[in-house]
């Protein structure tokens, strides 16, 4: 996916805001979100190590130097980025939501954590991946999202050959993409698209491989609903196959 005149054209579905903010949560997004924000270039590429400068004079051991990248697309309420973060404060996360409340959910988890190493960016998860370099992301996740269950919707769902293809065009080779839900059909329609898809090759070797979360994995308030509800989730690893040498 390139930028262009093509990019104004996407629609993006889904709530934008819930709930009136809390004026603690109205603050943070006020005052600490305008110094998380990923800046996206007019056209062209961006360079993902820009998104994150920080003094020299200034770095502490929360600090990312840039060493890797990842991205999380459709953060939610933040706690699985911020997780994350928090344990590898030498990667350079970048996470993509719309929804103002989860947000306002992860900033909290920024400030409280003391993180430095997060980017945020607040709309559509393909105009940064649009604008993203060629193989420039080490690690990607897509937890839990919007299963669209409608058939008339599946046009909707994250999970396509085209946004694959673009996610395939960011990644390393070898790159590592987490995916999970705890919707049947949304499984169902995600594994197919990705083991068809000639960049992916799924990571599975036995049925514990999808059916527990690894320990490197944190859970998600999404994940906990749909075990409180009796839903099993599935973890999916699939990586990023090696690039053709010319």
């Amino acid at each position: 996916m390139t930028n262009g005149p093509e990019d104004h054209k996407r629609i993006l579905y889904g709530r934008r805001r819930g709930h009136k903010l809390r004026p603690g949560q109205q603050e943070l997004v006020n005052n600490l979100l305008p110094h998380l924000l990923v800046s996206l270039p007019d056209e062209g590429m961006m360079n993902p190590a820009d998104q994150f400068e920080i003094e020299p004079d200034t770095r502490t051991a929360n600090d990312s130097p840039g060493n890797a990248f990842w991205l999380e697309v459709g953060f939610g309420g933040g706690e699985h980025l911020a997780a994350q973060a928090e344990a590898n404060p030498d990667v350079s996360i970048f996470g993509c939501e719309p929804f103002e409340n989860g947000v306002a959910s992860l900033l909290a988890h920024i400030e409280n954590k003391g993180l430095r190493n997060v980017r945020i960016h607040n709309d559509d998860a393909r105009d940064l991946i649009a604008a993203l370099p060629e193989a420039s992301i080490d690690r990607a996740f897509l937890l839990f999202p919007d299963p669209w269950p409608k058939s008339r919707h599946a046009k909707r769902r994250f999970v396509s050959a085209e946004n694959l293809t673009s996610l395939a065009r960011v990644l390393t080779d070898d790159a590592e993409f987490r995916v999970a839900t705890d919707h049947v059909s949304y499984c169902r329609w995600a594994l197919s698209q990705l083991l068809k898809h000639p960049d992916f090759s799924w990571q599975a070797e036995c049925a514990s491989d999808w059916r527990v979360r690894s320990a490197d994995w944190p859970p998600t308030r999404y994940e906990q609903k749909a075990l409180d509800q009796g839903r099993k989730p599935v973890y999916f690893k699939f990586r990023r196959k090696m690039r053709e040498s010319n």
